[in-house]
């Protein structure tokens, strides 16, 4: 194993910065002996090239072997699969058939529903406008009876108002003719 820097430069930076030749070295001891074991710990879990080579080769083989495996299932099942998706091409056409045959009936069943409730409404507004013209109508007459009514009171009122006045003119001639 190298070590990259300078155990000795450390040592003799300590010493310039107050520590004892002993100390320095303790230190420089205790901080290789830290990288030496982190070191361990890192090549543990590394590989060397040799051992990285042969689980390649062994991966690569495993490929091969599942390649193969691939080849054969496609070459043995390839034609179940197709005869498969052919019969489900022919069940998906039968229930789009269906489906678009059910969707005619639906639409048929609401165009014909709608029409029942157009006419209805169309019947339901025809009673409204001959009930609303019946209702006109009786306004009418009533308002034609009420004026009718009114005009006869007008002419009785002025009847009585024409005999009160030519009343109130005869008794007042009668007195102007016996005072004078």
């Amino acid at each position: 194993r190298k070590l990259y820097f300078d155990t000795h430069a450390l040592v003799c930076l300590l010493e310039a910065n107050g520590f004892t030749t002993q100390q320095s070295e303790v230190i420089v001891s205790a901080l290789v002996k830290i990288m030496n074991t982190n070191l361990d710990m890192i090549y543990k879990d590394m590989v060397t090239k040799v051992q990285q080579e042969i689980a390649l080769q062994q991966v690569m083989s495993h490929i091969g072997g599942v390649k193969k495996d691939m080849i054969i299932l496609e070459k043995s099942e390839f034609s179940a699969l197709r005869s498969e998706n052919e019969k489900i091409k022919l069940e998906l056409q039968q229930i789009k058939k269906q489906v678009m045959d059910e969707i005619t009936k639906v639409r048929a069943d609401n165009k014909l529903n709608l029409n029942l409730e157009k006419s209805r409404v169309k019947e339901l507004h025809a009673q409204q406008d001959r009930a609303l013209t019946q209702t006109d109508r009786k306004i009418d007459t009533e308002v034609a009876d009420l004026k009718t009514m009114l005009e006869s009171h007008k002419l009785d009122n002025i009847k009585y108002l024409a005999g009160s006045v030519f009343t109130c003119l005869t008794v007042a001639l009668g007195f102007y003719r016996l005072w004078i």
